[in-house]
């Protein structure tokens, strides 16, 4: 079944992570994504070689993309470049700040040239404000934006265990696309965007900025836990397999304390009957639930949680991801042979049963050279 992007050109002078997790969800869709690569390669190349000995983060968002190898400091290169531009939808860059407008095809330039290309300005603080010039990564920005300081516990801030901030910022860079093409085909003309790293984790963090902004709170680390809702948290099972639970409202409460904890009527109780009261005696109301669930095997107290309709997890691991009997799959090739990954997130009837091969460095710039010669 055709994409539904088929016949849609896209250029990407991309790297890392944040420009091609937007190119590779446009690449899935169909549309002809060429990803501009130095000739040293994108440096994500190298991150590391678990996957057949290539870098787990490069098969994961280069699926399905042509690799084109370019110097754009030589005249024929960049010549090259400004063709495909000529003729693509779609623009996307990740530079460093400034660097594209220096190597001579900036978006507004090339906006001007060219009314219906969509451009993409993928950077770590934006095209305004005193840090627009920085140089900003995932991590960098998880603390700058705030994120670190809400992550961890009580002992510290913590990292988001994935590059939050990449995916983040190329789930909006895609977004983004998707509207500038619906918009192009009402109006007939592309559209300028601007996505940063920090503009994202800042909407990201907008429920800790507004209780901060509107009540002075200050958003706690607390783990594996709520500041608002209790219980919510991690509990042993007398197996010693943690559990987490999240109940959400008191008619929750009161199936816990019937179908799991065996305490009928401690939901009537005036210190447990409702969120806040429980939430204002957060460590009794967590000693009542790891009482009853340490008394109880994993299996046992899956089944009656199940039975209550309470939401609950296992903590898992990353072993215990890759064998989840709720896992989809989907694979693409590579030089290094087949590669299985998790199916995207939303799946539809007519969907891929593979997805798009990962070039080789350079693999494509015979060909594109030759197609798109003067």
């Amino acid at each position: 079944m055709p994409g539904a992007l088929d016949g849609l050109l896209v250029v990407s002078v991309e790297q890392a992570v944040a420009a091609p997790y937007c190119s590779a969800r446009l690449a899935d869709a169909g549309a002809r994504v060429i990803k501009i690569e130095r000739p040293e390669g994108d440096f994500a190349r190298a991150y590391d070689g678990y996957v057949h000995g290539l870098s787990s983060y490069f098969v994961w968002l280069n699926r399905g993309k042509q690799s084109l190898t370019l110097d754009f400091k030589q005249k024929d290169d960049l010549a090259l470049l400004h063709r495909l531009i000529g003729k693509a939808d779609v623009l996307i860059q990740n530079l460093a700040p400034g660097a594209a407008e220096r190597a001579g095809f900036g978006s507004a330039a090339m906006r001007t040239a060219h009314k219906k290309l969509i451009t993409v300005d993928v950077s770590g603080y934006g095209d305004h404000g005193p840090y627009k010039d920085r140089r900003a990564y995932d991590l960098l920005v998880q603390a700058e934006s705030g994120l670190a300081s809400i992550t961890g516990t009580e002992h510290g801030p913590g990292r988001v265990g994935i590059s939050a901030t990449d995916i983040g910022t190329g789930m909006y860079a895609h977004a983004a696309v998707l509207e500038a093409l619906l918009a192009r085909h009402k109006t007939g003309e592309g559209r300028a965007i601007s996505v940063s790293l920090f503009s994202s984790m800042a909407e990201w963090m907008t429920v800790p900025l507004l209780a901060m902004d509107y009540s002075a709170y200050e958003w706690p680390r607390l783990g594996l836990t709520h500041p608002f809702i209790a219980p919510y948290g991690v509990y042993q099972t007398a197996d010693q397999v943690p559990v987490l639970i999240s109940i959400q409202n008191d008619r929750e409460f009161e199936r816990l304390c019937h179908g799991v904890l065996d305490r009928p009527g401690l939901e009537k109780d005036p210190d447990y009957a409702t969120n806040k009261t429980r939430n204002a005696r957060r460590d009794a109301t967590n000693a009542i639930v790891q009482e009853s669930f340490g008394a109880q095997d994993f299996a046992s107290l899956a089944a009656r949680l199940d039975a209550a309709q309470i939401a609950w997890a296992r903590v898992s691991t990353v072993t215990d991801l890759s064998k989840h009997p709720q896992l989809r799959r989907t694979a693409f090739s590579s030089s290094g042979g087949d590669i299985s990954i998790p199916a995207l997130a939303a799946s539809y009837t007519g969907e891929p049963e593979r997805l798009g091969e990962v070039p080789t460095l350079g693999q494509h710039s015979e060909a594109i050279r030759h197609e798109f010669a003067i």
